[in-house]
């Protein structure tokens, strides 16, 4: 199923389809960025890393972006990285570099100050499955597939086991690790990793909805919420309490806060001003 979006003269194309990635963009602030390389996959080759870390250090000082979305064209969302094009070079210093790329396009995606969508229509295996991890949220059609099978060829997902076991249950993400197997996009939602199951033919639907929700809410709001969220995780609970309580207050001096809770005293819609 191709993975495209309705294309309107508010949501003018970066690249030309012949690139790595799509971006298009909105009139609302909503960044959609299709990986298009359905003959390799999508796999995470380095001309793949360099095109989404250079999308995202776009969104990241974008102060419209709102939301991303990120999809693929073909069948499969993204297989991981490109073997062959590891193969062809067998050194430990491009492995390094290699490796350090990926983590660093990965790390941009939680340090972005918008929410960030995986939009799953097929395969998402190994570091494809870690990018849908990495992924603020993801929906997933019922023909997506996940595994992190990289045990399989004798290579241990160590990178993808990162956000896994961030997302998944310890057991659970072990038993992914060390068996290599698939499991089905309900799976996949009964386990969190992903967030909501569609249809295929309701795909597009299902992640507008989700789209929609998060832009009827203030950017500053979702901004501070989305950095506390993950620095906190990494916390003991006594010092994820203390950011905690800094990050309300911070967050109740700002204006659309301010307007918000008097909306809600007054029982009438909030006027957002951002």
């Amino acid at each position: 199923m191709c993975a495209f979006w309705p294309i309107s003269e508010s949501a003018p194309i970066r690249q030309t389809m012949d690139d790595a990635l799509i971006e298009q963009r909105d009139a609302r602030g909503v960044i959609r960025l299709t990986m298009n390389r359905p003959a390799t996959y999508n796999a995470l080759g380095e001309e793949m890393l360099g095109a989404l870390q250079s999308a995202l250090d776009r969104v990241a000082q974008d102060e419209s972006a709102r939301v991303v979305v990120l999809g693929a064209v073909g069948k499969a969302f993204c297989p991981g990285h490109n073997l062959k094009e590891m193969m062809a070079t067998p050194q430990l210093a491009y492995y390094q570099r290699l490796f350090t790329q990926c983590s660093r396009m990965m790390l941009s995606i939680q340090n972005l100050p918008v929410p960030v969508i995986a939009r799953v229509q097929g395969l998402a295996t190994a570091a494809g499955c870690q990018l849908v991890a990495q992924c603020d949220l993801a929906v997933a059609s019922t023909e997506a597939s996940f595994a992190v099978s990289g045990v399989s060829v004798g290579l241990f997902c160590s990178t993808p086991s990162v956000p896994l076991l961030r997302n998944v249950p310890a057991k659970h993400a072990m038993e992914m690790l060390l068996t290599g197997e698939f499991i089905s996009a309900r799976q996949a939602l009964e386990r969190g990793l992903v967030n909501r199951v569609a249809e295929a033919a309701q795909l597009d639907a299902e992640v507008d909805t989700l789209v929609a929700s998060i832009l009827d809410k203030p950017r500053t709001a979702i901004a501070m919420g989305k950095e506390f969220f993950y620095r906190q995780r990494e916390m003991g609970v006594e010092a994820a309490y203390q950011l905690a309580g800094q990050t309300m207050a911070m967050n109740m001096m700002d204006g659309c806060a301010q307007e918000g809770v008097a909306a809600f005293t007054q029982k009438r819609a909030p006027a957002w001003k951002s």
